[in-house]
């Protein structure tokens, strides 16, 4: 070990990274995509900050960060996946798949840690899947019994370079507060919103309760847009964590222009509707006839 270097005898390392980012590429688009994780990369590393966590690098989708104290590790990975939960990013619904692990280390004069529980860390998150978090069973021994309680004991896997196998346990943040969940199903249920949808002289309407709406030139959905430019099955509309959210499955892209703002143009991406606006089927507003423009009222 050379002099920029100490060795800490407990730090608790924590991985997240976003979940199916090559699928996110795929879908919006390189800027459109880099801008989404740009974000969501922000958000996590605003939370791990706020409590007492330093963050030691970002690795493309990923963040690593680490901790003195295990409990804020844990606190940390619970706020970010409710943050997450409850929120569209540029309305793409996001996940991230979280990992930690506590133990000895080394700390670099330039902040990154190395040693074996950086590569426990980093196994732990391979095995997390999106939304979930994934924890040792030994750092899970060493959080304070209310968070302890959180966690459910999975499975042992062999690990490389371990002579032992490492029993690992996750973190089941859904139950990390019944108040609280309790609280938003009934703010959800208060909020119940109604999507208006006229085109053509037609009203449709969507509950946030659940549906979807198909628009297309196609005789089988359920608005039917008479333009050349419109694919057979062009987009939907569905509903996804009390939002109405329009997904674009087109050769041309969907166009929409929120009242009062610029028109934002779709291709094989999806966006939150809000408030008040227009949508038009592979062209934009002002080359489509007004017959065939869809208006769109949330409320």
């Amino acid at each position: 070990m050379n002099n920029d270097s100490q060795e800490i005898d407990a730090c608790t390392v924590l991985f997240a990274d976003v979940a199916g980012s090559t699928h996110i590429y795929d879908k919006m688009g390189d800027v459109t995509a880099n801008q989404i994780i740009s974000k969501v990369l922000h958000l996590m590393q605003t939370i791990a900050e706020a409590h007492q966590g330093r963050l030691v690098k970002t690795i493309g989708d990923e963040i690593m960060c680490r901790f003195d104290e295990v409990d804020m590790a844990a606190k940390t990975a619970i706020a970010i996946q409710e943050k997450l939960n409850l929120s569209l990013i540029q309305g793409t619904i996001v996940s991230v798949r979280i990992g930690f692990h506590t133990g000895p280390a080394i700390l670099q004069a330039d902040g990154d840690v190395f040693g074996d529980t950086v590569n426990l860390a980093a196994r732990m998150t391979d095995l997390a899947k999106g939304r979930q978090i994934i924890l040792s069973k030994a750092t899970a021994d060493c959080l304070a019994m209310s968070l302890k309680d959180k966690t459910r004991e999975l499975d042992c896997i062999a690990v490389k370079g371990k002579a032992l196998d490492v029993t690992i346990s996750e973190l089941v943040w859904e139950d990390a507060g019944v108040t609280q969940m309790v609280a938003m199903d009934n703010l959800l249920t208060q909020l119940k919103k109604t999507l208006t949808l006229e085109v053509n002289g037609l009203q449709y309407f969507l509950d946030s309760d659940g549906g979807e709406i198909n628009l297309g030139r196609n005789p089988d959905c359920e608005l039917v847009i008479g333009v050349e430019l419109a694919s057979r099955h062009h987009a939907k509309i569905s509903v996804q964590r009390g939002l109405f959210v329009i997904s674009d499955q087109s050769t041309n892209g969907t166009y929409l222009q929120p009242l009062g703002d610029e028109v934002i143009f779709l291709r094989r991406g999806e966006l939150a509707l809000k408030g008040k606006g227009l949508i038009s089927l592979g062209a934009k507003p002002s080359d489509t006839s007004s017959q065939w423009l869809v208006t769109f009222q949330v409320g």
